[in-house]
């Protein structure tokens, strides 16, 4: 049963289709799964076995009826611990959030996925509010990486890539404010996908307002194509989602990159790449050009736009804070709390100052996808490192090292963005390449990551790594 775990979705629903497996079946052996592996690695905030199971059985009923309830009934799926679960409190990695309270309602995407017939197995762990990118908080202790178990997965959404990557679930819906769930892919293994803003509703509304994605994190390419197929839709609870485009993300997935215009950035022009890294990343690069894409090196031409992200993460962390009692607040980490007082600090002038930053950069990157189809760069200028703590010990020792400078910029321009599994360094730990479209043009991210799927499978930590989990 255990391989079961491993399967695609693709696979699972051609499988309960041809009655050769049924959705209990494959929900067992996800929370076998769990059962061997969560302990060594905390991805799980909750699990819920007695409701999975019973989802799972209701699913069965109706595939031996032929009768499927939707795109993905009966595949297993987790929902990172910062979106509404109904039944299942939603504590955002905190004590400042009791449990004891009704949860009447499910986030947009959880809600389409429970429509479509998805098993819910659980919620994965996430920073206290998705405020540092890293996974560990107060409430849950530290997630960690099945890779290297000394290591941290990234975060916030390391709870969803690290059960993505051992196979705890089959879809996993993490949010994405400046990275989290594409720096977790990178560091996992995994493929992590931020859609355009708005293209998957959110609610209720973030307290980073609109750098908060809702994001993807999966084994495959296609896996991710078919939870887009369901989850992005707009949800009348949210002002700012998108119409629906009817998208099909499947249809023409295999359409592959020849003559696509592809900028190669290997650092944006300021950022420091670790060697290994950034020779991982360049290899991957010429993938694409020998699968036929017209590659030219060169950088979207901004300054480091770091004091703009600043700018709203600080504000958005200081509304949060004044949300909550002082009994309360004496219940947060103490490096959120820090923030929030940053934030206090920032003027109307300042705030408003940014917001016209950002909106230029969003112009400047527009432009620049009139001569360009797609960008890649490193996901992250460096592999895991050490839990415990926040930041690699380079940027430790110089605070003004961004260890993370690619992925924020396109929370600010509100761009599709993906992370893309391309290899592993000498001592075995995964590195991502970032894939990023103008806005609205997310299945060209998804055709890209297939096309480089393809001639490159991702390989997940059980299949090499046997020695490090037990």
């Amino acid at each position: 049963m255990s391989e079961i775990a491993d399967f695609s979705a693709s696979k699972l629903l051609s499988l309960y289709r041809d009655r050769q497996l049924s959705p209990t079946e494959a929900t067992k052996a996800a929370l076998e799964r769990i059962n061997t592996y969560n302990s060594q690695v905390n991805a799980f905030a909750i699990v819920d076995k007695k409701t999975a199971l019973a989802e799972a059985e209701a699913s069965e009923v109706r595939w031996l009826n032929g009768n499927p309830l939707g795109l993905v009934d009966g595949i297993p799926f987790t929902v990172k611990d910062l979106l509404l679960t109904k039944g299942l409190p939603t504590r955002r990695g905190s004590k400042a959030i009791t449990s004891n309270q009704p949860w009447p309602e499910d986030a947009p995407a959880v809600a389409r996925l429970r429509e479509q017939g998805a098993v819910l197995l659980g919620k994965t762990t996430t920073s206290e509010f998705g405020w540092k990118g890293v996974t560990d908080s107060p409430l849950t202790g530290i997630t960690r990486n099945p890779w290297n178990t000394d290591l941290t997965p990234g975060g916030s959404s390391g709870g969803a890539a690290v059960a993505a990557a051992l196979g705890m679930g089959t879809l996993h819906l993490g949010t994405d404010g400046g990275g989290s769930s594409r720096s977790p892919a990178a560091l996992t293994g995994v493929f992590g996908l931020k859609p355009t803003f708005g293209r998957v509703a959110g609610y209720p509304s973030a307290h980073t307002g609109t750098l908060f994605h809702i994001g993807v994190l999966v084994r495959t390419v296609t896996d991710a194509a078919v939870m887009m197929n369901v989850i992005a839709h707009p949800d009348v609870r949210d002002w700012y989602a998108l119409s629906d485009d009817k998208q099909d993300y499947t249809v023409d997935l295999d359409k592959g990159v020849a003559e696509l215009r592809i900028a190669y950035s290997p650092n944006f022009g300021y950022a420091d790449v670790d060697p290994e890294v950034a020779a991982l990343v360049k290899a991957a690069v010429d993938i694409f050009a020998k699968l036929g894409a017209v590659v030219e090196e060169v950088d979207p031409g901004f300054a480091n736009p770091r004091s703009i992200f600043q700018t709203f993460w600080q504000a958005g962390a200081a509304k949060l804070v004044r949300g909550f009692s002082p009994e309360q607040q004496a219940l947060i980490e103490e490096g959120l709390l820090s923030i929030g007082k940053e934030g206090d600090r920032i003027t109307l002038a300042e705030y408003l100052s940014a917001q016209d930053a950002r909106e230029a950069l969003g112009r400047q990157m527009q432009r620049f996808h009139e001569n360009y189809d797609l960008l890649i760069t490193p996901t992250l200028p460096t592999v895991a490192f050490p839990v415990g703590q926040n930041r690699p010990q380079s940027s430790i020792d110089n605070p003004q090292r961004d260890w993370a400078p690619f992925t924020y910029p396109f929370n600010l321009t509100q761009q599709p963005a993906a992370s893309v599994p391309c290899g592993f360094t000498t001592n075995g730990l995964p590195v991502g390449i970032q894939i990023v479209a103008a806005k609205y043009k997310d299945l060209l991210v998804l055709q890209a990551a297939k096309a480089y799927e393809s001639v490159s499978p991702f390989i997940m930590p059980l299949e090499l790594n046997r020695n490090v989990l037990k």
